[in-house]
């Protein structure tokens, strides 16, 4: 390569480039580079695929650190954004692009981001159903989506999380979006005063009265943190979760729930 700045560093300020460190006598390389070539099509105009010879440019592979091959490295705005090594199996290549490869309506998900944060849902709501047709497999936008429809469409937020449970990225925010529904079908308990006490938090929960529901699920711990499968529990850490650890209710109420827990 005659301009590695050129081609990878500069490029990448307008695009990702993806540069696939490789030599001809690599085994391993020759496996691994038809790979990103077919996910270089899939992916179209999401990033740029590069090819280094280490071999003919040791002063590059040299300058980035590279002690095995193949090696892969991502350049987003000039910097190393994220890399890997070896010859990984195109399943494992391509779930780490969609983790490190930005979306191509990556200012429309920050904006989206910003009006949920300031509690605007209705605007919030318009924009992402705009974007999951744009990319209905981002599982960015698919868990938005799930969170912020969920009190009006559990079903549905059920079945846009289906699939995604093991991006890690993620897997809080799809694990309180099914404990949260689950706990809107809760029946079956019994009539006692505790089960009295789940159920209204769970009805607060529903009209998203999240200072009640909190305030009542930790009531139930303090009263018998075992009933219905320690569900006040981790009916607080799904509140909690959905709500973003910063939020104010969940400052409010994580110190009772700390203290409620080892009573």
């Amino acid at each position: 390569m005659n301009n590695f700045n050129k081609e990878v560093i500069e490029q990448s300020k307008t695009i990702p480039v993806l540069v696939d460190f490789w030599a001809e006598w690599c085994g391993p390389c020759k496996i691994l580079g038809p790979v990103l070539e077919k996910l270089a099509i899939k992916y179209k105009d999401r990033f740029r695929l590069v090819k280094v010879d280490t071999d003919a440019n040791q002063e590059v592979a040299a300058q980035y650190g590279i002690k095995g091959i193949p090696n892969v490295k991502l350049f987003i705005n000039g910097e190393v954004a994220d890399e890997f090594t070896g010859a990984l199996p195109e399943q494992s290549v391509d779930k780490w692009l969609q983790k490190v490869i930005p979306g191509k309506n990556q200012k429309e998900i920050t904006a989206v981001k910003e009006l949920l944060l300031e509690g605007n849902n209705a605007e919030a709501v318009v924009l992402l159903e705009k974007l999951i047709k744009a990319e209905p497999d981002n599982p960015e936008v698919k868990a938005l989506l799930a969170r912020t429809i969920l009190f009006e469409d559990s079903s549905r937020a059920l079945e846009l999380i289906t699939g995604i449970e093991d991006n890690t990225d993620f897997s809080e925010l799809i694990e309180s979006i099914k404990t949260i529904s689950n706990l809107f079908t809760v029946n079956g308990l019994d009539n006692s005063e505790i089960a009295k006490q789940f159920n209204s938090a769970v009805e607060s929960l529903k009209s998203k009265n999240f200072d009640s529901a909190l305030e009542k699920f930790i009531d139930v711990i303090r009263t018998d943190r075992t009933f219905n499968d320690d569900g006040a529990r981790k009916a607080c850490i799904a509140i909690f979760k959905y709500l973003g650890e910063e939020n104010e209710i969940t400052l409010r109420h994580r110190r009772d729930f700390g203290s409620a827990l080892y009573v």
